[in-house]
């Protein structure tokens, strides 16, 4: 895989309207929940993270509003370079998502490109992969500038968990945190993105995407069969071998995981059976501690925050392990690498 590096970003989340805003909250570990407007079976108020819109948005629109200042706030590092040129790839919520908006696959691109007054490179899609649908992305730019169908790419995810036919399915499986349900996840809701290039580049962010990789568990998390983290095995490893790296020396990671013990359980199992060296210090960051479950925006928002972990000079290191997963058993992963000079 050529590397592909991170020009800009940009984030719209639950504590921040902006990237600046947003990777300060959750360096200082900052969270917006609070109570929702939606009720769970105990008669208690569901906590969630809600991004502070200037209007109650609702449906179709509300994505808009959510990503469409993302991907505006990440673009004019893209220069003189005609949008027509730039590849939109825009994740959203896989298709089995209980409570998911109609439209998103045939009318949200339309809508995203009206919000901003620009067309995008004809190349551009809606990638509806869930949590592991960014990394895909960034499959699918690394194809686009192999082919030289474009000079840049902007990997962009929205979605929303704060939707009451969505709330009440996970609420049923024991999935989501309420007053009766403490091994459960906090719903949230973001729009991210972040333009990518061709090659390495230390001018802007200094990191690259060195590798990626993908798996899939058959052990999904609500299935009963005995979970061996094959599926993120698989995927960790195709990623170090891409990117030329062994299991030692990513300097940290970063992960999806929010708040679930079967998550942080395989995450557990997928060190256990690819670290064969002692390392003092593996710390794991987990961003939806501060801004919740953020489904497709997740990919987009951990590049952002390790960008700018690495650009401030607060990242444990220069190498970082990303890894991802879906509820039907997808695993995907990513290595990223920084070259710049760090706390500017």
């Amino acid at each position: 895989m050529r590397p592909v590096s991170i020009v800009s970003y940009g984030m719209v989340t639950g504590v921040g309207l902006n990237a600046p805003a947003s990777c300060a909250a959750i360096r200082c570990g900052i969270n917006n929940f609070q109570e929702t407007r939606f009720m769970d079976k105990g008669g208690e108020w569901i906590i969630g993270s809600e991004a502070p819109l200037d209007q109650p948005w609702r449906g179709r629109m509300k994505l808009v509003k959510l990503v469409a200042p993302a991907i505006r706030e990440c673009l004019s590092a893209a220069g003189n370079v005609e949008p027509e040129k730039i590849s939109l790839l825009l994740c959203v919520s896989e298709k089995t998502r209980p409570g998911r908006l109609d439209g998103l696959d045939d009318q949200l691109m339309n809508e995203v490109q009206g919000e901003l007054g620009m067309r995008f490179h004809e190349r551009s899609e809606v990638i509806s992969n869930g949590r592991t649908g960014g990394v895909e992305a960034l499959k699918h730019a690394t194809a686009l500038f192999s082919e030289g169908e474009a000079a840049y790419c902007i990997i962009a995810g929205v979605d929303t968990f704060l939707v009451a036919e969505t709330l009440s399915a996970y609420e049923k499986r024991e999935r989501l945190l309420t007053s009766n349900n403490s091994n459960g996840f906090i719903p949230g809701e973001a729009g991210a993105s972040v333009l990518v290039a061709a090659g390495t580049q230390d001018a802007e962010t200094g990191m690259s995407i060195a590798g990626t990789g993908f798996g899939r568990e058959e052990a999904t998390i609500e299935s009963e069969e005995p979970l061996r983290a094959e599926g993120l095995v698989q995927a960790i490893k195709e990623a170090l071998s891409v990117s030329g790296l062994t299991m030692v020396e990513p300097d940290y990671r970063i992960t999806d995981i929010s708040g679930e013990q079967y998550y942080f359980k395989e995450a557990g199992l997928a060190m256990s059976r690819i670290l064969r060296e002692f390392k003092e210090d593996f710390d794991i960051w987990h961003p939806a501690d501060c801004i919740g479950e953020v489904g497709a925006a997740i990919v987009p928002c951990i590049l952002g925050v390790a960008s700018a972990a690495a650009r401030k000079g607060y990242a444990p290191g220069d190498k970082v392990l990303c890894h991802f997963s879906n509820d039907n058993g997808e695993r995907a992963a990513m290595i990223l690498s920084y070259s710049g000079n760090g706390a500017d």
